[in-house]
């Protein structure tokens, strides 16, 4: 069963007065490309989750982020209210003591240590299983999608190989007519050439036999047949193989260009260009698989 490189997955949560968001998405790459955003008080857990999501994902450009907020009605005060009450008591009880008429101590105040509530600066055991929990189903959610999107361009797949075949098919048929043409020309010829006395007729029979089994596509659509099964089998497959599929297609693409090489007639040609058409899209869809 073939997988997509692009996915996506998000799940949120909440813990204490948090609210906890996990996201994850990804894009084609040929390696795994992890790039981890976690709030600063987790970072010394970025290898940890490094090695959770590698386990899944395999293949591809991934953005894992990790948001922490307030929630809703649970806003955090940015000062630290009781802080600058007892800064204010002070420098009230120093104006009347030194009889001061006027003194602006809330810019002062506001530049004095803790009035500001300083970032949580230690890992919360219960938010971090909170963030553990989060990541599974963000990840379950990202390879579900990754499966969906596979099962579409497994069907686009199957589609377009069986278009080949058909191609082939009509090849098959133009084929008869394509080696009936090809002897009648050369018959003439030799008909022509036989007048000549500079001609060593079996020298000319020796030629013609080699032009014939140079034209022959006998054993290129033999070969087209077996890697076009060989790739529904190969997708079919329990594992997704996505490097294994791009080598196939370009063992399928071989046999098509040397088909379309010795074909010698412009309805074979047709139908080759046909094939390459189907081929080119199944080599660029090829590239979004694990």
């Amino acid at each position: 069963m073939i997988r997509s490189m692009t996915g996506f997955g998000k799940a949120t949560g909440s813990a204490g007065s948090n609210m906890i968001t996990v996201e994850v998405k990804s894009l084609n790459s040929k390696f795994l490309e992890l790039n981890l955003r976690l709030p600063a008080v987790y970072k010394d857990k970025d290898l940890e989750l490094r090695n959770e999501i590698s386990k899944g994902v395999e293949r591809g450009k991934v953005d894992f982020m990790v948001t922490i907020e307030p929630a809703p009605g649970a806003r955090k005060s940015a000062f630290n209210k009781e802080v600058i009450r007892q800064y204010t008591e002070d420098f009230a009880a120093l104006k009347k003591e030194l009889k001061l008429t006027s003194l602006d101590y809330l810019s002062v105040i506001m530049r004095l240590p803790n009035v500001l509530n300083a970032e949580k600066s230690e890992a919360d055991l219960k938010e971090w299983k909170a963030i553990e929990t989060l990541t599974r189903k963000a990840l379950k959610e990202f390879n579900d999608f990754r499966l969906k999107e596979g099962k579409t361009l497994q069907k686009d797949f199957e589609e377009r190989i069986a278009s080949i075949k058909d191609h082939l098919k009509e090849i098959e048929k133009i084929e008869p007519g394509r080696i009936k043409s090809i002897k009648g020309r050369l018959t003439k010829s030799l008909e022509d050439l036989e007048e000549s006395a500079l001609v060593d007729k079996n020298r000319f029979e020796q030629e013609l036999i080699y032009y014939l089994e140079k034209i022959d596509i006998t054993e290129e659509k033999v070969r087209l047949r077996s890697h076009l099964s060989f790739f529904l089998e190969t997708m079919k497959a329990p594992e997704s193989n996505g490097k294994k599929l791009g080598f196939i297609l370009q063992e399928i693409g071989r046999e098509i260009n040397t088909i379309g090489s010795k074909a010698n007639d412009a309805m074979i040609q047709r139908s080759v260009v046909g094939m390459k058409d189907e081929l080119e899209k199944m080599k660029e869809q090829s590239a979004n698989i694990i």
